[in-house]
């Protein structure tokens, strides 16, 4: 369901991104279900939300936060973003083969505020379970209880990164197989997983919004390293990425790199 505009307080960070994140995701909804309806192919379905997605955010950034630069992983990068104290990075449709898939909810929205060398706001939609996650104080998810089961590793839908394979062999983890990261991620926070390693590639727009909403909750958020997540660089390639619960953290990055410090 759209939110009315008139009640929302554009001036605060937290709140305009969830706004974005959460009206993006019901476009976004909308136009997936009538290009299903017309049997459009998956190609098409993914492009046109790609583009869509894209579409509505600039405008809406360029509406509400005109002096901002963003970093947006459908549009050209400007360098003027280098140089700017707030920059806007999105990821107008995470998940995009799975938006193009009949059925599949892990797919996402990210909008996150890199402002003076910090995440100060971010917000992770995922439409298709009408949730929006935030940094807003009084909306995001709290850090809960250790759950009364086997600790939970989420790892991607097509094959297990090597991180992945370590972690999950020392620690003695269940597999979840999710699509994007945003949805990988958002299950750490909500308490459906525990852990959310990656090693093979990812860009700031994957996880910039993801990081900020993790942090929020409390969780663990760094590369693989244990060290931290640096946003805004000049190369928007960001390899790794490490989101766990803060107690689970210590003995993944054991897992990953030895008791010396070296590579297990």
């Amino acid at each position: 369901m759209s939110i009315d505009s008139a009640s929302v307080d554009f001036s605060n960070d937290h709140v305009l991104a969830a706004y974005l994140a959460h009206e993006a995701g019901v476009r976004l909804n909308t136009l997936r279900d009538k290009l299903f309806a017309e049997n459009a192919s998956p190609w098409h379905v993914m492009d046109t939300g790609d583009a869509t997605g894209h579409r509505y955010l600039m405008d809406e950034l360029a509406r509400h936060r005109p002096s901002d630069a963003v970093l947006s992983e459908e549009g050209a990068d400007n360098p003027v973003r280098l140089s700017a104290n707030r920059v806007w990075i999105i990821d107008p449709l995470d998940g995009t083969n799975e938006y193009g898939e009949r059925g599949r909810s892990d797919w996402a929205i990210h909008v996150a505020l890199w402002e003076e060398g910090n995440l100060v706001a971010g917000a992770v939609a995922l439409p298709a379970l009408d949730a929006t996650l935030s940094t807003h104080p009084d909306s995001h998810p709290k850090l809960t209880p250790p759950p009364q089961r086997r600790t939970r590793l989420i790892t991607s839908r097509n094959r297990a990164p090597y991180s992945a394979v370590l972690v999950a062999n020392s620690i003695d983890c269940d597999a979840v197989r999710l699509g994007s990261a945003g949805a990988k991620a958002m299950a750490v926070v909500m308490g459906e997983a525990d852990i959310y390693v990656h090693d093979g590639g990812q860009h700031q727009w994957d996880s910039a919004a993801p990081v900020a909403v993790a942090r929020a909750a409390g969780l663990h958020t760094s590369r693989i390293d244990g060290s931290p997540l640096i946003y805004n660089e000049r190369d928007t390639w960001l390899p790794d990425l490490l989101i766990c619960r803060p107690e689970l953290a210590e003995p993944v990055l054991q897992a990953l790199w030895g008791p010396d410090g070296r590579p297990a």
